[in-house]
């Protein structure tokens, strides 16, 4: 059956899918092209989601969600529920043609994201787990796609986690949910010793596990803190925040060794996907056979598991085929002055790299999720510790933050202690060789990228010829964006980025622009 599903999610991380004949088509995020990160969809990128589609769709599926204030009114089939029920279909004549209109809930957007990109065969029994600001809770689907709810072992556990940032964070006198600050936290995570939990640090998990509440919870009601106000690089909120990622990650742990006995695989979905600690600690658990996070797993994920679901409703095909790079091309709206112009060549672009140059990134359609996958980034040489800083002061970002690596997949494990390929940047190597300063964290980490010839073969030739080069085939790899921005898509936006950053080059698809002196 042909059938052309263009679906959008109404909150923040708001994007435009195209999903035909069970083929994701492109998929659109509203923070691309330089928009503020976390945007809703707008009406303006709907349009243009029919432009691109080339069609007027068969079907528009619409996402749900709720809106809390003023009027507590909840958006097209709601945010919260899994029952069949609550997804629904209707006709309606719009633009001179009958559509089918498809809601269903935000809730039921996140399973069928992650069931729909999984490589499951159809029919395979799994777990889903699906945590994020609001949701926490474990489901299972049963070899008709049934879905149902195992249990919910902590509600709102990204605001929670956020929360915790924002309490010691002088800068904010109010509580917020800020979509930034869960990343943030991370970071600081592993400055932590992990060690034993004392009364005091317990007490104060406790406090906000049991209190923090969405939309807002006001810092004023942690008055007595020791960690309110007390700055967010301060040695005992390091160690403490590291203790309090721990002690959420055991809440669904322990509920997962004690009620889901079965040997089935596990789902993520869920902003706390991106969490790429506790995605190493599911996979390492034994409790799966297998676990899969999609690169979509936060609300950018949304409007794919709707034109999912919606395509299940229809045609009974709960599956789609799809790559990472399925965002826009890169578009010339200016040509660039003042630069050299001539055609790549890996072995000496390594050579610059080696060196110590910064060389943004651009290679064919951008990257679907959060995360640059090497279509959108900042490359450079992953040797010198201060080559991290140099990255933080280009993006603007936090001294704490690490920068990732995007690594050879045939030498992940060697390097990384990687088991098998990571595309997606979504789990945790120990880096094994104290040369690789650039790209280790705090704690001997690494966020790590791999890349096959058959994934990305740009990128891989020029991770080669590093290699050939300086014996490493990993490179710093961060995403290429203003600050608070998501990913540059023009040329005009590429170039000024380059001369008010003082990148030392750009490479877009095969040729490389160096400014002139």
């Amino acid at each position: 059956m042909d059938l052309a599903i263009l679906a959008f999610n109404l909150g923040h991380d708001g994007a435009v899918v195209h999903l035909k004949n069970g083929f994701l088509q492109f998929s659109i995020e509203r923070e691309k092209n330089s928009h503020p990160r976390f945007s809703h969809v707008s009406s303006d990128l709907i349009l243009e989601g029919i432009r691109l589609a080339g069609e007027v769709p068969d079907v528009f599926a619409i996402g749900g969600w709720s809106v809390r204030q003023p009027t507590g009114e909840e958006l097209c089939a709601g945010y919260f529920g899994i029952d069949e029920q609550l997804a629904t279909t209707s006709v309606v004549q719009l633009f001179g043609n009958k559509i089918t209109l498809f809601h269903s809930t935000h809730e039921r957007s996140h399973i069928f994201c992650s069931y729909g990109l999984s490589s499951l065969e159809e029919g395979r029994p799994c777990y889903v787990l699906v945590w994020e600001g609001e949701l926490g809770a474990f489901y299972e689907i049963d070899e008709s796609l049934k879905i149902t709810l195992l249990g919910v072992p902590l509600k709102d556990p990204g605001y929670k986690y956020s929360f915790a940032f924002d309490l010691a964070n002088p800068k904010y006198a109010i509580g917020k949910w800020r979509f930034d600050s869960a990343g943030k936290l991370m970071a600081l995570a592993s400055y932590s010793t992990h060690g034993p939990t004392t009364i005091g640090e317990q007490q104060a998990i406790d406090q906000i596990l049991g209190e923090v509440r969405p939309p807002l919870t006001e810092k004023r009601c942690f008055q007595g803190s020791p960690y309110l106000d007390c700055g967010v690089t301060h040695p005992a909120f390091t160690e403490f925040a590291g203790k309090f990622s721990d002690a959420i990650f055991e809440v669904f742990h322990s509920f997962a060794r004690q009620h889901l006995k079965k040997k089935y695989p596990l789902l993520i979905g869920g902003g706390c996907g991106l969490n790429c600690e506790w995605n190493s600690r599911w996979r390492d658990s034994g409790l799966f056979p297998t676990v899969f996070v999609p690169p979509v797993p936060n609300d950018s994920g949304s409007a794919i598991g709707t034109a999912i679901e919606a395509q299940y409703r229809l045609t009974g095909n709960p599956k789609v085929e799809w790559d990472v790079y399925r965002g826009l091309g890169f578009v010339w709206d200016q040509e660039p002055d003042d630069y050299h112009t001539r055609n790549v060549d890996s072995k000496a672009l390594a050579e610059m790299l080696a060196l110590g140059k910064i060389v943004a990134w651009v290679q064919g359609r951008f990257e679907i999720g959060p995360r640059a996958l090497g279509n959108r980034s900042l490359l450079a040489a992953p040797f010198d510790g201060e080559m991290t800083a140099r990255l933080n002061l280009i993006k603007k970002r936090d001294g704490y933050r690490p920068v990732a690596p995007v690594c050879l997949e045939e030498d992940a494990f060697e390097l990384f202690g990687m088991a098998g390929p990571s595309p997606h940047m979504l789990y945790l190597g120990k880096t094994r060789s104290p040369k690789l300063r650039a790209v280790t964290h705090v704690d001997g980490t690494a966020r790590v990228q791999t890349v096959s010839k058959f994934q990305n073969p740009q990128l891989y030739d020029l991770l080669l010829a590093f290699k050939q080069l300086t014996g490493f085939g990993v490179l710093c790899n961060t995403s290429l964006n203003f600050p608070g921005r998501g990913f540059i898509n023009r040329s005009s936006e590429l170039f000024r980025f380059i001369l008010e950053r003082k990148i030392d080059a750009a490479v877009v698809d095969d040729k490389l622009y160096v400014p002139k002196q």
